[in-house]
């Protein structure tokens, strides 16, 4: 194992951990970005969802990190269970430089977030749709009822989320 994915590992998935340094540490040297992709992949729950963390705050300013994973990411986006990595997901799918074959199945994989048992995952994943639809207007149109309604029969959490999504909608 990698010494970066070592400083994900321990502890329970309610903490952090180290994951503020990792991230850190790899956008002033972008090339460790592979190690902390392979640990998407690990069995170690923790350490999955610390990894699925960093590589969300690192794609926000450098979202061309994401480019040589993009097949891996959208299938293990679209084969996890694990609420951790889809609450990450749904923020980094569109985030991706994707085909309108991607996109669509992009799409197909927010959706079934949607249907997760966590709230969590939900309100991230409508965060997700209208991030995805933001540069689109005819998904922009598709999107906005699904947001309505969320926002009336979601959690509240769902609900704040929603509200704010369609101010700027």
């Amino acid at each position: 194992m990698h010494p970066i994915l070592k400083r994900l590992t321990g502890g329970t998935r309610r903490s952090l951990g180290r994951t503020n340094e990792v991230v850190t540490e790899v956008l002033v040297r972008p090339a460790l970005f592979r190690h902390l992709f392979a640990g998407l992949t690990s069995d170690d729950e923790v350490l999955r969802m610390r990894a699925a963390d960093a590589i969300e705050k690192i794609s926000i300013p450098r979202p061309d990190l994401l480019i040589p994973f993009k097949k891996s990411f959208l299938a293990i986006a679209n084969r996890t269970q694990q609420q951790e990595l889809r609450w990450h997901a749904a923020l980094i799918l569109p985030r991706l430089q994707l085909t309108a074959t991607e996109r669509a199945t992009t799409i197909e994989i927010l959706f079934d977030y949607l249907r997760d048992p966590s709230s969590i995952v939900k309100t991230l994943t409508m965060q997700g749709l209208a991030d995805l639809a933001a540069s689109d207007p005819k998904l922009k149109s598709q999107i906005r009822p699904l947001l309505e309604e969320l926002t009336q029969i979601g959690t509240p959490a769902m609900r704040a989320r929603g509200r704010k999504l369609l101010r700027k909608f």
